[in-house]
């Protein structure tokens, strides 16, 4: 298969070789796919299942229950407003209406030049710091539309 490189191969072979049940490996699996693809096209969920002796469904049930996990390529930033319980109460709506408003998409979409794709998220786990984002797995909390600003500005 074309679609991951000899070198992942290489990698994920050595991951599953670590576990004694090779569906063990899946999550771990998949990160180092998606990290050389850059997505989980359905070409690549085959291809781990295939590699793991599992079904498609299994590989792609897992795929949709993970948000680190994505089926369609993302921007260069993809940013994830944390819209709990935590996140809710300490003012996430304004922050998610301002992203929307600052950069012209919803949740799911991607701006056209490609460089910011929006999701909410469920939890990040910073509910200490609400309301939080992540911008691809760095953290950002104790947002404001002022502070969500100056970190979008600072990006290269």
């Amino acid at each position: 298969m074309t679609l991951v490189p000899v070198e992942a191969e290489k990698k994920i072979d050595e991951i599953i070789a670590r576990y004694p049940v090779r569906r063990s490996a899946l999550l771990p699996v998949l990160w180092v796919v998606q990290r050389h693809v850059g997505y989980l096209p359905d070409e690549a969920l085959a291809w781990v299942a295939d590699k793991l002796g599992l079904t498609f469904m299994d590989v792609a049930t897992t795929v949709s229950f993970y948000t680190m996990f994505t089926r369609r390529p993302l921007g260069r930033y993809h940013i994830q407003v944390c819209t709990n319980v935590s996140c809710l109460l300490g003012g996430c709506e304004e922050i998610e209406a301002h992203l929307k408003k600052k950069l012209g998409i919803g949740f799911g979409e991607t701006t056209p030049d490609g460089r910011f794709t929006l999701s909410e998220v469920e939890c990040i786990g910073a509910c200490s710091w609400a309301p939080a984002m992540q911008i691809n797995f760095d953290f950002h909390h104790h947002l404001t539309p002022e502070k969500v600003d100056r970190i979008l500005d600072a990006l290269p």
